[in-house]
C-alpha cells in the first residue's frame, strides 16, 4: 500500500451575523454543512484564495483588514472519503448578503455553541466553531 495522502489544504470562513450566529453551507449532492471556503490556487495567499471562494460561493466581499486568524485544524474529509482535511480558519466580516451560488445548494445560519441544529462536518463541529466561540468571548 502506498503512503497516505497529504492532507486537502483549505482555507475556511467563520461569517457572523447580528445576532451571533455563523454561516455553514451545503454543497449540491450533500447532507452535511461546513465553512464557506475551499482550496487555495497555486501560489495564492490564504486569504486572497478565501476572498475568492467567498465571491464565487456566496457573492460577498472579505474585508481582509477584519480577519482574525482561528488556527490550522484538520478532521477527516467529508466530501472525499478516506482523505484528511487541514483547514486555516478565520473569523472575518463580509460586505454583501450571502446567497447559494457555485457549487452550494443552501446556507444556514447556526448557533456558535451546540446544539447547531444541521448535521455539521467534523472539522466545523469539533474544531472550527469551537474556536470561533472561544474568539469571540476573548474578543
Amino acid at each position: 500500500m502506498s503512503q497516505a495522502a497529504a492532507p486537502i489544504e483549505i482555507v475556511a470562513a467563520v461569517i457572523r451575523d447580528a445576532t451571533g450566529r455563523v454561516l455553514v453551507v451545503r454543497k449540491q449532492g450533500s447532507d452535511t454543512f461546513i465553512q464557506p471556503g475551499g482550496k487555495p490556487e497555486p501560489d495564492e495567499a490564504p486569504l486572497q484564495a478565501l476572498a475568492r471562494e467567498l465571491d464565487e460561493e456566496l457573492g460577498v466581499r472579505l474585508e481582509a483588514a477584519s480577519a482574525v486568524p482561528l488556527g490550522r485544524f484538520e478532521a477527516w474529509a467529508v466530501h472525499e472519503t478516506g482523505r484528511r482535511v487541514r483547514a486555516q480558519a478565520w473569523l472575518v466580516q463580509v460586505d454583501g448578503m450571502p446567497q447559494a451560488r457555485a457549487e452550494i445548494a443552501e446556507l444556514a445560519w447556526v448557533p456558535v455553541q451546540p446544539p447547531h441544529g444541521r448535521r455539521l462536518a467534523a472539522l466545523s463541529q469539533d474544531h472550527i466553531l469551537p474556536a470561533a466561540a472561544r474568539a469571540v468571548v476573548a474578543g
